[in-house]
């Protein structure tokens, strides 16, 4: 029997993604609009008319240390002005759905040009060292979000991200600073799949809702560390005091410019992260084993029917993630602070969580988005370097404020996994 499906229902939901498309492209309209009357009566006409920002392309330690990029930064922000302006206009033109994200992302960037020539009016600037710090600041980002990426793709919600980045920096620094590096990263390493096996076996055999596990999990995690550093290293200062992990160059190519130090001089952690994006990008959509896992993270239940062992996967993912967690933990009190403090993440899991949804649940995807939050954590830290009068409390709040919009869906919805989060009973 033929069911036949009347036309104005078939075509409701297509209607449907089209308005709010169009509505998220109209709304991006009147931002870069926004943005464009900033960067004109801002930081164009809030500059003198010859003043001069420089960009410094090298690092006094690379091969070509005179590279710069001169400008008139009036010139600069009124260009950059005109550009915003039209690109405004054209996403408020009816039909213009297409693009919408690449039209947001080149604003962005020439808003930020704009910003960082205002700043550095009749001065100097270091944008290379400034991309070599996004990279860094990148890193936790990114780890927290490929964890959380391994457990949803399994159908597993990880809210406790930032305990397990916590738990594993507190135990790689007393590791490493009785035993040595390695036996802090990989204790590290330890300690956050434990953490990730304790929330599979939480979620999965008992059923228990992943979100309330998850904020159990921080909870823990902050109120044993807080309580093992007051009794613990306040005492023991020899065990707050890792040997910082040294950074190695990658011939040939630490010498690109601008690429070079942005990329190729750096610990291993760095570039472990980078392989590990584009593995688990190859793994989740060329192999075997990346579409079990996305097919008990989408239909669990079809999955099991053809033989996959849902519980052994979801289980498997969970304790991986916690294993991805524990690193970026390693990575976060061996090579960034080089000492545990209380509290240290202050939200960097909850980052990486947003950085998951930006990505869309790709590994590529959330590389990308932490270098897009750690460019926001960069700029931070080196627009007050600069002294531009900006309150260094609102700067501190770029990552933060960065997390709201991209969670509030400017960026575009994203779709999960359809059994995110819902437990699995086997018949």
């Amino acid at each position: 029997m033929t069911v036949t499906v009347p036309e104005s229902v078939a075509e409701q939901p297509v209607r449907t993604r089209v308005t709010a498309e169009a509505r998220r492209a109209t709304i991006i309209g009147f931002v870069l609009l926004a943005m464009a009357a900033i960067v004109l009566w801002i930081f164009g006409l809030g500059v003198e008319p010859g003043a001069t920002s420089t960009f410094n392309l090298s690092l006094p330690t690379d091969r070509f240390q005179d590279l710069a990029w001169a400008m008139n930064a009036r010139t600069l922000s009124l260009v950059a002005a005109v550009l915003l302006a039209a690109l405004g206009a054209q996403r408020l033109r009816r039909g213009q759905l297409r693009w919408t994200n690449a039209v947001l992302g080149v604003g962005l960037v020439l808003f930020v040009l704009s910003f960082l020539a205002w700043a550095a009016a009749g001065s100097s600037f270091s944008l290379v060292g400034m991309l070599r710090s996004t990279v860094i600041s990148s890193i936790v980002i990114t780890l927290g979000a490929l964890t959380g990426l391994m457990c949803e793709r399994a159908g597993v919600v990880n809210i406790g991200i930032e305990g397990q980045l916590l738990t594993s920096a507190f135990v790689a620094v007393v590791l490493s600073s009785a035993f040595g590096t390695l036996a802090g990263v990989l204790g590290g390493m330890a300690v956050g799949a434990l953490l990730g096996a304790v929330l599979a076996w939480l979620a999965i055999r008992f059923r228990v809702d992943q979100i309330i596990a998850g904020v159990v999990i921080n909870i823990f995690a902050l109120g044993l560390t807080s309580f093992l550093a007051s009794r613990v290293l306040s005492e023991a200062q020899d065990l707050n005091a890792p040997a910082r992990v040294p950074g190695f160059r990658i011939p040939i190519l630490a010498d690109i410019p601008v690429i070079g130090p942005m990329f190729f001089d750096h610990t291993f952690f760095v570039y472990g992260t980078l392989i590990l994006a584009f593995a688990l990008q190859y793994a989740f959509f060329r192999t075997r084993w990346g579409l079990r896992a996305r097919a008990v993270g989408e239909h669990p239940k079809a999955a099991d029917t053809l033989g996959i062992n849902v519980y052994r996967v979801r289980y498997r993912n969970v304790t991986l993630g916690g294993l991805i967690a524990g690193f970026g933990g390693s990575f976060l009190a061996l090579a960034q602070i080089s000492r545990f403090e209380e509290d240290m993440t202050g939200g960097i899991g909850f980052i990486g969580l947003a950085a998951m949804i930006f990505g869309r649940w790709m590994p590529l995807g959330a590389l990308a988005a932490g270098l897009v939050f750690g460019f926001s954590g960069a700029l931070a830290q080196k627009v007050a370097i600069l002294g531009t009068g900006i309150p260094s409390e609102f700067m501190l709040m770029l990552p933060y404020v960065a997390t709201v919009i991209v969670v509030a869906g400017l960026v575009g919805r994203s779709r999960a996994p359809a059994a995110d989060g819902q437990p699995y009973i086997k018949d």
